[in-house]
């Protein structure tokens, strides 16, 4: 993935030290260090709070396009919100459980679970899929209805 640049220049444009942003998270130092170097995968819920606290896309961060924010419909996101986004995603596309589960390299159980809002999506498998179709992380999350794909 491609956010570590993003998480360091956020934190170095605010003056920020690592272990301001482990403070922010509730973690530790070490931990977010990790995060930053892209050593260890940051959790979707961590990345979230990151976006609120700069008020940033998470398409910024994630590097899909150059615009730090987008009118936020929903700062608070619900599995079954971007299970149900996923699923229309998928279904839009032509794509099975099986094609999308066979391209995250998991197994359809793992992608059902999401769309059923069960469990929020992973970040790897989220950064996958926006990667791949072109779709805006935050529209697939639920925090926004625009832009629903990006450039």
């Amino acid at each position: 993935m491609l956010y570590k640049e993003k998480l360091k220049e956020l934190r170095e444009e605010n003056n920020l030290r690592q272990e301001d942003i482990a403070n922010i998270l509730g973690i530790k130092r070490g931990l977010y260090s990790q995060y930053e170097i892209e050593y260890s995968i940051i959790p979707l819920k961590h990345l979230l709070k990151i976006c609120d606290y700069f008020n940033v896309s998470l398409d910024y961060i994630l590097e899909f396009n150059k615009n730090k924010t987008y009118k936020l419909t929903n700062e608070n996101i619900i599995p079954i919100i971007s299970g149900k986004r996923l699923k229309e995603f998928r279904k839009e596309n032509k794509i099975t459980q099986d094609i999308l589960a066979k391209y995250l390299n998991t197994n359809r159980s793992v992608l059902a679970n999401y769309e059923r809002g069960r469990n929020f999506i992973a970040t790897p498998f989220l950064y996958e899929i926006c990667k791949k179709y072109n779709i805006s992380a935050d529209y697939l999350l639920g925090r926004t209805n625009e832009p629903k794909y990006f450039n």
